[in-house]
C-alpha cells in the first residue's frame, strides 16, 4: 500500500483558523449564548476555523426569519426569478469550484481528486433545480359530480424546510437541500454537520452574492443533540429533509409529531454488490472495490457486502484484496491520494472497534485491518483499505453500517437463494450486481429491496434521476422530478360554474 509523502500546507482563505459566524435573514451573527466550537483537518488534526455554535435559540432566531421571508417578500418572486437565481448560483459555485473543493478535502478529508470530481454533479443539480422552477403546475381533472363543477389542483411550496446534512460531502449535500427549495419556493434553514461545516457557510456566502433575498436561506450549524433536535421538533417549520443514520432518523419522525410536519429521510445502507461468475471480472474487480473504498467508505450506499459467486469467490476477492492494497493513502491535499482519512477520532473509534469485530467473530482480513500511523500519518484518522474474506451472513460486519472502507466478502452458490440473503438485511438504500447475462441483470435488479440499482457500474448518480431508500434506509426522493415534489402541496381547487 503506498503512502502519500507529507505536503506543504496552503492556508485556505475560509480555513485559516479565524472565527465563522452563521447566517441568519442575510446577516452573519454570532450564536446567542456567545459559544464557538473548532473544526481541524481530519489528515493533519491542524485547526482550521472556530464556528459560531448554533443552539435552540438561534434555530428559533433562522426559523422566524425563515418564516417572515416566505410570507412576505419571497412568495411574490415569480418562478423565472428563482430560475435565475439559481443560475446565477450556479456560475458563482463553478466560479469557486476549487476553493470549494478543497474545503470540503480540508474539513471532511475526501481526497482533492474526488471533491473536484463533483463538478459535474453539484453544476448539474444547480442548473436542473433552476429548470424545475418554471416547470411546476397543477392539473384540470375532470370529475363525476353532477351539474357544472370544474376541480382543478395548484402545487404550492410547503414552507420552512429545516435542512439537516451529513459531513461527507458538504457540497453536493447542501446542494441537494438549498437547490429544490429555491425552486419551489420553500424557505431554509440548513444545519451542517459539526464536523464539516465550512463548506455550507462558503455556500450561505454565495447564495447572498446570488441575490437570493435574506431570510431564504439561513445557515446553523451546531450539534445534533442541541440545533438538529430543535429544528427537528420547530412548531413553525413546516417540512424536515435529513440525510444521516438510521437512528438520528428515527428520532427525527418522533421529533417531528408535534405538528405533523412532512418528513424526508436518506438513511444509512448495508448495500449487497453482487458479482456473478460471468461478469468481466477485470472491470468488476475496480467496480466493486471502490463501491467501498471511495471516500473511505464513508457512503451511505456502499456496496459493503460484497456476495461472489462461489465458483470465482477466491480469485475475485484476492484480486479485490491485491487492488485495495496499491491504493494510495494520504492527506486529501495530495492529487496523488486515492484514499483519505475518516473524518473524525469518533468515527475512527467506529471502524477500528468493528475491524476488531471482524477478526473476532472468525473473518479472515485479506488486505488491510488497521489503522495508519507512520510519517505523514500520523496524526490523522487513517485506516487501510480492508477485505474481510469467510464472512457469514449473521456476523455483525455484515450486517451492520460501518462507514468505512471496509468490504465483507460473501460466497453464494444459489442464484434464489442469493436474493433472499442480498434481501436480509434492516436497509434498502443501495445494491450492486455484475454479469454479462442480460436477463439475468434484469431479473435480480427487479428482485432487490433497494432504491437503487447499478448494474456493471457503481454509485452512478444524475440530477435527473430519484435516489432514496426502502425500509430502514428512509422514504423520499432525492434528485428527478420526485425531489421536488418532496417540497411542495397539492390543493385541490373546485368552482361550481352553473
Amino acid at each position: 500500500m503506498a503512502v502519500s509523502q507529507a505536503i506543504p500546507i496552503t492556508r485556505h482563505p475560509y480555513a485559516d483558523g479565524s472565527y465563522k459566524k452563521m447566517l441568519i435573514d442575510g446577516k452573519w451573527v454570532d450564536a446567542a449564548s456567545g459559544k464557538k466550537f473548532e473544526t481541524h483537518n481530519p489528515a493533519t488534526g491542524e485547526l482550521l476555523a472556530s464556528v459560531a455554535e448554533g443552539d435552540a435559540e438561534d434555530i428559533n432566531r433562522a426559523v422566524a426569519a425563515a418564516r417572515r421571508a416566505f410570507e412576505g417578500p419571497w412568495s411574490k418572486v415569480k418562478p423565472f426569478e428563482r430560475q435565475n437565481m439559481l443560475l446565477k448560483l450556479a456560475e458563482l459555485v463553478e466560479a469557486n469550484f476549487e476553493e470549494l473543493s478543497q474545503l470540503d478535502t480540508l474539513d471532511m478529508g475526501a481526497p482533492i481528486s474526488r471533491t473536484r470530481g463533483n463538478r459535474l454533479r453539484a453544476l448539474g443539480m444547480l442548473r436542473y433545480y433552476a429548470g424545475q422552477a418554471t416547470a411546476i403546475h397543477g392539473e384540470t381533472i375532470e370529475n363525476s359530480l353532477p351539474g357544472e363543477i370544474f376541480s382543478y389542483t395548484l402545487k404550492e411550496p410547503i414552507g420552512v424546510v429545516g435542512a439537516i446534512i451529513p459531513w461527507n460531502g458538504p457540497l453536493t449535500a447542501s446542494i441537494w437541500k438549498i437547490g429544490p427549495a429555491i425552486a419551489t419556493g420553500c424557505t431554509v434553514v440548513l444545519k451542517p454537520a459539526e464536523e464539516s461545516p465550512l463548506t455550507s457557510l462558503r455556500i450561505g456566502e454565495l447564495c447572498m452574492e446570488a441575490g437570493i433575498p435574506p431570510g431564504v436561506v439561513n445557515v446553523v450549524p451546531g450539534y445534533g443533540e442541541t440545533a438538529g433536535t430543535a429544528l427537528a421538533s420547530h412548531p413553525d417549520v413546516d417540512k424536515v429533509a435529513f440525510t444521516g443514520s438510521h437512528v438520528t432518523g428515527q428520532s427525527i419522525i418522533r421529533a417531528s409529531a408535534g405538528n405533523l410536519k412532512r418528513v424526508s429521510l436518506e438513511l444509512g445502507g448495508k448495500s449487497p454488490d453482487i458479482v456473478f461468475a460471468d461478469a468481466d471480472l477485470d472491470a468488476a474487480v475496480p467496480g466493486a472495490a471502490m463501491a467501498v473504498f471511495a471516500n473511505s467508505g464513508q457512503i451511505c450506499s456502499a456496496g459493503t457486502r460484497l456476495f461472489v459467486e462461489q465458483k470465482v469467490y477466491d480469485e475475485f476477492v484476492g484480486r479485490v484484496a491485491e487492488f485495495g492494497k496499491k491504493l494510495q493513502v494520504g492527506n486529501g491535499l495530495d492529487p496523488n491520494t486515492q484514499i483519505g482519512p475518516l473524518v473524525s477520532q469518533q468515527q475512527m473509534d467506529r471502524v477500528s472497534g468493528y475491524l476488531d469485530i471482524g477478526q473476532k467473530e472468525g473473518a479472515k482480513a485479506l488486505a488491510g485491518g488497521g489503522r495508519l500511523t507512520e510519517g505523514a500519518l500520523s496524526k490523522g484518522y487513517f485506516v487501510q483499505p480492508t477485505v474481510f474474506a469467510n464472512v457469514q451472513d449473521n456476523m455483525r460486519i455484515a450486517q451492520e453500517e460501518i462507514f468505512g472502507p471496509v468490504i465483507s466478502a460473501i460466497s453464494f452458490k444459489d442464484p434464489e437463494e442469493l436474493i433472499k440473503r442480498a434481501n436480509a438485511t434492516t436497509f434498502g438504500l443501495g445494491s450492486g450486481v455484475w454479469t454479462t447475462n442480460v436477463s439475468k441483470a434484469h431479473q435480480v435488479a427487479k428482485a432487490l429491496r433497494a432504491g437503487s440499482v447499478w448494474v456493471n457500474c457503481y454509485q452512478a448518480m444524475d440530477p435527473a434521476v430519484p435516489f432514496g431508500g426502502y425500509k430502514m434506509s428512509g422514504y423520499g426522493r432525492e434528485s428527478g422530478k420526485q425531489h421536488v415534489e418532496e417540497y411542495l402541496n397539492v390543493k385541490a381547487v373546485w368552482i361550481k360554474t352553473a
